[in-house]
């Protein structure tokens, strides 16, 4: 199996900081991709930042600038710096791998999600 534990979610002010870490362990051979997704009430869950396969990044247009996302390709993390929030930016956000596991299949896995809430 595979595991991805979040953190880093809160309360922020607009204007404030998070960051947001994504581990990943379990029957890994090797992460495709890796990314960050997030969900407003009663909207679609969104790519906010991810690495494609070709190890390009990229960012929603509403948060270039702002965020920034890394990755440990030893560690199999992937943190998103969330500056300058908004309040627009509440929702859950959620981490996205797509790999491949020790017996060679291809599967993709969601973190449980973690709330940012962005509110003076």
């Amino acid at each position: 199996q595979v595991q991805l534990v979040e953190s880093g979610g809160g309360l922020v002010q607009p204007g404030g900081s998070l960051t947001l870490s994504c581990a990943a362990s379990g029957i890994i051979f090797s992460i495709n991709t890796m990314g960050w997704y997030r969900q407003a009430p009663g909207k679609q869950r969104e790519l906010v930042a991810s690495f494609t396969s070709n190890g390009r990044i990229q960012y929603a247009d509403s948060v270039k600038g702002r965020f920034t996302i890394s990755r440990d390709n030893a560690k199999n993390t992937v943190a998103l710096q969330m500056n300058s929030l908004k309040p627009e930016d509440t929702a859950v956000y959620y981490c996205n791998v797509d790999l491949v596991n020790i017996w060679r299949a291809r599967a993709n896995y969601w973190g449980q999600g973690t709330q940012v809430t962005v509110s003076s």
